[in-house]
This record gives structure tokens, C-alpha cells and sequence, in this order.
């Protein structure tokens, strides 16, 4: 965003330097200008940044090929989107977010003496959202961090049998990207998050053929 807003500024500023040249160095005028300008450029930079943010959503894949959504719960059983956001900047690593009342919540693998640890969005008051696959009959498959791979954790959506569906990210253009928890640390807390332990983050990556 840094670049994005260097840009900027040099746009605005070399708009605003036209009005500049009719302003006296003496008239107070001038300085009001420059914060005019200064705040319109941080603005216009973050507007285009977000227009810029491509939304991928989270499915979980059938082995027949149906999809199913993955939404984030609350505990009082209130769903919420789950996306995978690619900004403008790259788009090799997306967070996984949860979107809860319009504002997005990253999604981590959370601390578990389970051998399948859950998934769930953390908001800035530390509450969990925790991430289910919604069949297309209505059943609700618990989205799990279930095997590690050096410093990846391969997710999965858990049926009842004990069978993995595999959680994808799918762009509007029909792209795939495999979403994975990954670690910097090898050890068990890999950080605390708003009062939440957190085994690992949450993204969505390149398939590797």
C-alpha cells in the first residue's frame, strides 16, 4: 500500500501544484491546501487499493464434485461468509477471512490437543467463528486442520464417516487455489491472537501439481 500511496500523492500533488502557483506564499490559504491535498491523495489510495481486492470463496469439494459452502458460526449458531481476499499488491498467498457485519476477521487453525483442530475466525474481542461446510442436505461438517506437512497443515472438511472433502478457494473466473494452514515456528502455539491460542494461519495458495 506504501507504493500505492507514493503514486498518489505525486498525482494529487502534481495536480494541486496549479493551485499553488496561485496562491501567495504568505496567505495561510496555502497550508489548508496542502492538507486538503495530503488527505485526498491517503483516500483516493485507499479506494483504489480496495477496488483493487479480488473475493475468492471457500467450498468445500465433494469427491462427486458438487461444492459445498463453508461458513463461519458464532455461538449462537449465526453463519457468516467466509472468503479468500487477493489484493492488489500479490496474489501468490490470500488470507482467509470471515466476514462478520461487513468487516473481515482472519481465520486461523486454533490450539487443540486434537489430532483434528479446528478452523475459526477471531474478531478484535477475541470471539470464535468456527468454520463448518454446509452439505447439500443441510448437514454441517466440521472444517478441520488435519494432517501437517513439514510447515503446512492440510485443511479439510470432516464428514461423518471420517472421510476429508478438500477446502478450496474459487475465484468468479473458475480459478483454484488450495486453502492451507501454514507456520513459522515448529511448535505447537504459533501466537496468541485478541486472548485466542493459534496453532497456525490460514490461506489460500497455488495448487501444486
Amino acid at each position: 500500500m506504501g507504493c500505492i500511496f507514493v503514486l498518489h500523492w505525486f498525482e494529487i500533488d502534481a495536480i494541486c501544484f496549479k493551485n499553488f502557483k496561485m496562491i501567495r506564499p504568505g496567505n495561510i490559504t496555502w497550508i489548508w491546501t496542502l492538507i486538503f491535498c495530503g488527505i485526498f491523495a491517503i483516500a483516493d489510495a485507499q479506494e483504489k487499493l480496495q477496488a483493487e481486492e479480488i473475493i475468492w470463496h471457500v467450498k468445500a469439494i465433494h469427491p462427486k464434485g458438487n461444492t459445498m459452502d463453508v461458513k463461519a458460526f458464532n455461538e449462537n449458531g449465526d453463519r457468516f461468509d467466509v472468503k479468500a481476499i487477493e489484493d492488489a499488491e500479490q496474489s501468490y498467498i490470500m488470507e482467509v477471512r470471515a466476514i462478520v457485519n461487513g468487516r473481515g476477521v482472519p481465520v486461523k487453525v486454533l490450539v487443540s490437543e486434537e489430532e483434528n483442530k479446528p478452523l475459526a475466525g477471531i474478531d478484535d474481542n477475541g470471539n470464535t467463528y468456527v468454520l463448518k461446510a454446509i452439505t447439500t442436505d443441510g448437514k454441517y461438517l466440521p472444517v478441520k486442520g488435519v494432517r501437517k506437512s513439514g510447515y503446512i497443515i492440510h485443511v479439510k472438511a470432516v464428514n461423518e464417516d471420517g472421510s476429508f472433502y478438500g477446502v478450496k478457494a474459487l475465484s468468479t473466473a473458475g480459478k483454484l487455489r488450495d486453502v492451507k494452514g501454514v507456520k513459522m515456528y515448529d511448535k505447537q502455539l504459533e501466537e496468541t491472537l485478541n486472548g485466542v491460542p493459534v496453532h497456525a494461519h490460514v490461506v489460500a495458495l497455488p495448487q501444486i501439481q
